[in-house]
């Protein structure tokens, strides 16, 4: 059996602030593996040898470990280990059944407790390692959010994005080194935070005050994207992303995916949704990129090449949804073999080709078929009248 790992979480306090099981996994530890920063929180009679996180971390963890295995080894973590912390990354490396956990008050409650926030009503956004425009999927009037800084420059990055998006009125408060004896904060409005920087150990309180209205649910307005037409419309997009059922965790491959906009709203259901958007002609490709980051999910892998060979290499999916290309031989074949047990296959025909195209698949896997029409008023002279939009016929099937 290997040895245990334990994992031990200090904060800005440092050993002062550490209780007894936390200080007694230290000093029973062979070896200490942690920052720089975290290491010289731990006194110079802890007799363990100490090892200094190379750069980049991640890819080296694994090695670390393996030379190190047989002994005391104990890592060193930022607060709570496990939330946002080096604890998860090694539960997934080593199993959660070798690691001892010791946590410590994370930033977040800390902040919590110093701003009189409940935690339950109050979101908290990474922006370790991740794009600022991951934001913008969180930003809602009336919400508060934590946002977890990567360094000293983004509070100014986050103001920024508030400014952008209509929210520049919205009351900011940076705390920096929570628990330290040095903590401190400085309370501003994002419009007045320009470009200073805070210390490196921050945290951004924001209380969202605008008017900016980019909801969660599926089937956003068709003026929240930039595209050339080739985009699935707002109600039929709600429908089909509704169709396509997104479970937390799960993948959605969205292809001929055109401005991105069934993968990007099923990604906004919920932050552990995935999606690839596979889309063949390069300026769409950028586009949806593009869209990604402006709603918010600027992870959103875009795989640029013409199915159905473009699917080959990619992660079995969990759901697929095709946009264009339903007439290409062989895609809907292909996609269906794809999908797991339990996998969802949503497909929209507008043309009578694609559309025999949905009836023959439908003959061959089952599923359902759906005829949507959707009419808006608009001007007929000088009254109102109906114009409808050209009829969906919507295939969904569950691969069994």
């Amino acid at each position: 059996m290997p040895e245990p790992i334990a994992v031990v979480g200090i904060g800005a306090d440092g050993w002062a602030g550490l209780a007894e099981p936390g200080r007694a996994a230290i000093r029973a530890a062979g070896v200490l593996l942690g920052s720089r920063r975290q290491l010289a929180l731990v006194p110079a009679d802890v007799s363990a040898e100490r090892i200094a996180w190379p750069t980049p971390m991640l890819p080296a963890l694994p090695g670390l470990l393996d030379v190190h295995d047989g002994r005391s080894v104990c890592v060193l973590a930022s607060g709570d280990p496990m939330f946002y912390g080096i604890g998860a990354t090694l539960a997934r490396l080593v199993g959660p059944q070798r690691l001892r956990v010791v946590p410590h008050p994370s930033s977040v409650a800390l902040a919590c407790a110093r701003l009189g926030w409940p935690a339950e009503d109050v979101d908290v956004v990474s922006l370790v390692g991740r794009d600022v425009d991951t934001l913008h999927r969180w930003l809602h009037p009336g919400r508060r959010l934590l946002v977890l800084c990567a360094d000293g420059r983004t509070p100014a990055a986050v103001a920024a994005l508030l400014v952008r998006r209509g929210f520049s009125a919205s009351p900011l408060r940076v705390l920096e080194s929570l628990g330290a004896p040095d903590e401190t904060h400085h309370d501003a409005v994002a419009g007045g935070w320009g470009d200073r920087t805070a210390g490196p150990l921050s945290v951004v309180a924001v209380h969202c005050h605008g008017d900016s209205l980019v909801p969660a649910v599926p089937g956003l307005p068709d003026d929240a994207y930039d595209h050339d037409g080739q985009l699935t419309k707002r109600e039929i997009r709600a429908v089909t992303v509704a169709r396509l059922m997104p479970v937390p965790g799960q993948l959605l491959w969205d292809v001929g995916a055109g401005a991105g906009s069934v993968a990007i709203e099923w990604c906004r259901t919920h932050p552990a949704c995935r999606a690839v958007a596979v889309e063949q002609d390069p300026t769409r490709a950028a586009r949806i990129a593009a869209n990604a980051r402006t709603l918010g999910v600027p992870g959103l892998p875009v795989v640029a090449g013409a199915a159905p060979a473009a699917l080959t290499a990619l992660e079995p999916p969990d759901a697929v949804f095709v946009g264009g290309g339903v007439t290409v031989p062989g895609m809907l074949d292909v996609c269906w073999d794809a999908l797991k047990p339990g996998g969802r296959l949503v497909v929209n025909a507008v043309t009578l080709e694609s559309e025999s195209a949905v009836v023959g698949a439908r003959g061959r896997f089952g599923g359902d078929l759906t005829r949507i029409a959707i009419s808006r008023a608009a001007p007929v002279g000088g009254f109102t009248g109906w114009r409808p939009a050209m009829p969906v016929t919507q295939w969904a099937a569950v691969k069994r």
